[in-house]
């Protein structure tokens, strides 16, 4: 029996070197077939390189290795965080051949659903049983993308001299009315700009007209959440009017990056403004062209920004002042925040019994309108009003919580001057 154990040892040990050369074997061929698939996407990657992203280059072969694509270089024609790269030749764009604001299929399909806005019904067809298109009022409505649906049609397509006329139609002719709430106004204008981005899209269209076309669009945007900030939520949503806003803005910067433009040091200020505190948007001011960073609009907005980010409230609301009228707007979203900051600085630093601070003095500090407004602040904060004066005691003062945003006469109206809406939109950058 002993005799067997040797053997039987001898036996396992071949077994177990057997198995061992079928892993081995095994190894090889995965070492192998790892090689090829490297040498594969070595190849792929270099005869693709002009068509491939640094992205999908990356998720291509870097799951072997590492190595770096030249990065493409962007271009004004591809939203959405598009590059170049990324994007399909340009002859596969559709041209819109649609010289009106709306497409005749459209007009003809929403006269028989009687789906026309009031803004577009030809005048003197209001009563009838199926009221009529004014074609010089009517424009396309947006539609979200559909599975079946054809949106890339020639004929349903703007092409980008229209789409410029027909922004310029809604911030010309729309914008003014004052028969119907502003609300109403702000719904059809919102919905009709973001068909005209739509498309811009689908043609990738590019150039000044891409530019033009954009900083109206943020005009509006920008304007229209200070003048409805005080309206219910079922009126206008800040959210969403906030996501465009925000769209527009990497769109539009993504365009300056292709020449000079005109508008280009307001705008990139009004972007700062508008994400103030954001070190993000602080970096990416940074790195812009010498000569935008230098120049009074980019340089006033890094001030201001500068003077939020210190807590310097009294400095930063003394340089509100000095803002033009988009840029205030823009900047509008920060402004009750920043009171209640510094009205907590305030409660801190004269805290005491036996202190009363003028209500006057804190109104013009903090850039409140006037004496009222500054004591229903103070209020709402749980500090005491005794006559024309507040009583700062840090153990009174209190989070109200969400703070409501009201218009300001002396930080954005007062700025418009004889101005329009209008014409703040076509020219935000010139100064009473």
């Amino acid at each position: 029996m002993t005799k067997c154990r040797p053997t039987a040892r001898g036996a396992s040990s071949g077994s177990v070197k057997s198995s061992d050369d079928g892993i081995s074997e095994t190894r090889v061929a995965v070492r192998s077939g790892a090689m090829q698939l490297r040498v594969v996407a070595e190849v792929l990657t270099r005869k693709f390189q002009s068509v491939l992203s640094n992205r999908v280059a990356q998720k291509v072969a870097g799951c072997w290795y590492s190595f770096e694509v030249p990065v493409a270089s962007t271009t004004p024609s591809f939203p959405h965080h598009m590059d170049k790269a990324d994007a399909p030749s340009a002859a596969s764009f559709p041209n819109g051949t649609c010289t009106y604001m709306c497409p005749e299929r459209e007009r003809r399909e929403r006269e028989a659903q009687k789906r026309l806005h009031p803004f577009e019904v030809l005048d003197g067809t209001e009563q009838h049983r199926i009221p009529r298109a004014d074609p010089l009022k009517i424009v396309k409505e947006y539609a979200r993308p559909a599975a079946g649906k054809d949106s890339t049609k020639p004929s349903d397509l703007r092409p980008p001299f229209v789409l410029l006329q027909t922004v310029q139609y809604l911030v010309d002719d729309v914008l003014p009315r004052s028969d119907v709430p502003w609300s109403q106004v702000y719904s059809f204008v919102f919905d009709r700009l973001r068909a005209v981005r739509q498309d811009m899209t689908i043609q990738r269209v590019g150039g000044e007209t891409c530019v033009a076309i954009l900083e109206k669009c943020l005009g509006f945007l920008l304007s229209a959440a200070y003048r409805l900030c005080e309206a219910p939520l079922c009126h206008f949503d800040p959210r969403i009017n906030d996501t465009h806003v925000q769209e527009c803005f990497g769109w539009l910067r993504r365009c300056y990056r292709s020449g000079m433009c005109e508008q280009e040091a307001e705008y990139q200020a009004v972007f700062l403004l508008y994400n103030l505190g954001s070190l993000e948007a602080l970096r990416q001011a940074l790195l812009l062209p010498t000569h935008i960073r230098k120049t009074p609009e980019v340089r006033m907005a890094m001030s201001v920004n500068r003077a939020y980010l210190e807590g310097n409230f009294v400095r930063f609301f003394r340089l509100l002042s000095q803002l033009s009228p988009l840029q205030a707007c823009s900047i509008h979203r920060h402004v009750a925040p920043c009171q209640h900051q510094g009205l907590r600085i305030f409660s801190h630093g004269f805290s005491s019994k036996n202190c009363r601070y003028p209500l006057d003095r804190l109104a013009l500090l903090l850039g409140f309108d006037s004496r009222l407004q500054a004591t229903q602040f103070c209020q709402q904060h749980g500090l005491t009003i005794v006559g024309n004066s507040v009583i700062f005691l840090r153990s009174a003062f209190k989070d109200p919580g969400a703070v409501l945003h009201v218009h300001s006469y002396e930080l954005v109206d007062k700025k418009l001057g004889l101005r329009t809406w209008s014409e703040i939109i076509n020219e935000p950058s010139l100064q009473l």
